[in-house]
């Protein structure tokens, strides 16, 4: 049994640091939020996930969430930071709850400690600013006073078939002593490949190129989506058609806009990075660029509806169904739903907002009290809840028109009803 403290009780951190207790260590995890530590000290979930609540409960306060890293890390045998490393207004990456975290973390661990950052980082990242932070304290890492390695995390929120316990992982450490050190203790808790890279950059170049390439293939379709729109081509069909091509193609879907702590957000730690040594990633500014014009997008759509009605957008009565940023979750980072609002608001509309999994931005009680309230609708989130929504009740409220931003509304039933509907890249 090992003593392990996890750095970060939040969407990574916490699905850690409940498989290590699983798997019979003694866990420790540290945060600065109090009630976030209260809560979990009372076996409940912070975080609305079917997992995280079973999980907490089942394990019986086998997680001591504490404040003060002078309580754990002293005794852990292995420290993983998990916190958030987002961008700032300006898209630059902000490291400062890593730096933080590895600076409190520094000053308390012991000699031949497990040190892996979980946290996404850009290549560079250990090696400039971890391994000194740990210098100031007299550790060298290169001499493996403390093992210092990187396992970019995984996890897809929501996900029922991909967990933590069975996504292959990589590592990468500043010694090979230190990689072979990490990858045995993934092995030990996850029933996964493990793979060893050769370099820690390596490692944290790989978690960037992941979401890189899936941000550039979503911003490929949506503007394929834009494009079909303007040629009265439904992209989901012909996306179900080049998905039948059994080699060299990969559906990716578009949509109002693309969320979460990650896609959004890592292309720029590689982007900023690349600016640094000497290099311009034309592409992936452009993926960002298309992918962040798509909020507008949906709110222009919903402006094409309102003309061909001769409504304006000011004073609309309009509702948005979701504030997540993906299904069935009540993570709101980086979502599209919020610029959403943002832009309908300072257009003069009146907004409504429904979300069964975040209740503290609804500012309506229930989807029934949005759709009474509202005359044009945009579906942002696709929950669940909303694909399962009896359509008659759009007719029943005489909503006018609807702007589904997932595409996953039946068009057909909605046009049928007299109502207007446009999807992305579908009408």
């Amino acid at each position: 049994m090992k003593t392990i403290t996890i750095v970060g009780l939040g969407y990574v951190g916490l699905p850690l640091a409940c498989l290590c207790a699983e798997k019979g260590h003694k866990v420790y995890g540290l945060d600065t939020d109090k009630n976030k530590s209260d809560s979990i000290n009372k076996s409940q979930s912070p975080i609305e996930d079917e997992y995280l609540i079973a999980k907490l409960k089942d394990l019986k306060n086998r997680i001591s969430a504490t404040l003060n890293p002078s309580e754990c890390i002293p005794n852990s045998d292995v420290v993983v930071v998990c916190v958030p490393t987002p961008v700032d207004k300006n898209n630059s990456p902000n490291l400062t709850a890593v730096m933080e975290s590895a600076s409190a973390v520094s000053k308390f661990i012991k000699h031949g400690t497990l040190l892996v950052i979980e946290s996404t980082i850009y290549p560079g990242t250990i090696e400039e600013i971890i391994v000194p932070i740990l210098k100031k304290q007299k550790f060298d890492a290169y001499k493996n006073d403390v093992m210092v390695a990187h396992c970019p995390e995984r996890i897809d929120p929501g996900n029922k078939k991909w967990t933590i316990e069975n996504l292959p992982r990589v590592v990468g450490g500043i010694t090979k002593e230190a990689a072979k050190k990490a990858a045995e203790f993934y092995r030990e808790i996850i029933n996964a490949d493990v793979v060893e890279l050769s370099s820690v950059k390596a490692a944290e170049a790989t978690k960037i190129m992941e979401n890189t390439f899936r941000d550039v293939n979503i911003a490929f379709i949506n503007e394929m989506a834009k494009s079909f729109d303007k040629a009265g081509i439904d992209i989901i069909e012909v996306i179900k058609g080049a998905s039948t091509k059994p080699f060299a193609f990969m559906p990716h879907y578009p949509g109002a806009g693309v969320g979460g702590h990650c896609i959004p957000v890592d292309p720029y730690y590689l982007i900023e990075k690349a600016k640094q040594i000497g290099f311009k990633h034309e592409f992936l500014k452009l993926a960002r660029e298309i992918n962040n014009s798509m909020p507008h997008y949906t709110v222009e759509l919903l402006e094409n509806e309102l003309k061909k009605l001769k409504k304006s957008i000011k004073n609309a009565k309009v509702g948005v169904l979701g504030l997540a940023y993906k299904a069935n979750v009540d993570d709101v980072r980086e979502s599209p739903a919020s610029e959403i609002i943002n832009l309908l608001k300072t257009k003069g509309a009146d907004v409504f907002v429904f979300d069964p999994h975040v209740k503290n931005g609804s500012n309506v009680k229930d989807a029934d009290e949005l759709l009474n309230k509202s005359d044009y609708l945009i579906l942002a989130t696709d929950h669940s809840e909303f694909k399962a929504m009896d359509l008659n009740l759009l007719k029943k409220h005489k909503i006018l028109a609807v702007i589904d931003g997932r595409n996953c509304l039946d068009k057909e039933k909605i046009k049928s009803m007299g109502i207007a509907y446009h999807g992305i890249g579908r009408s």
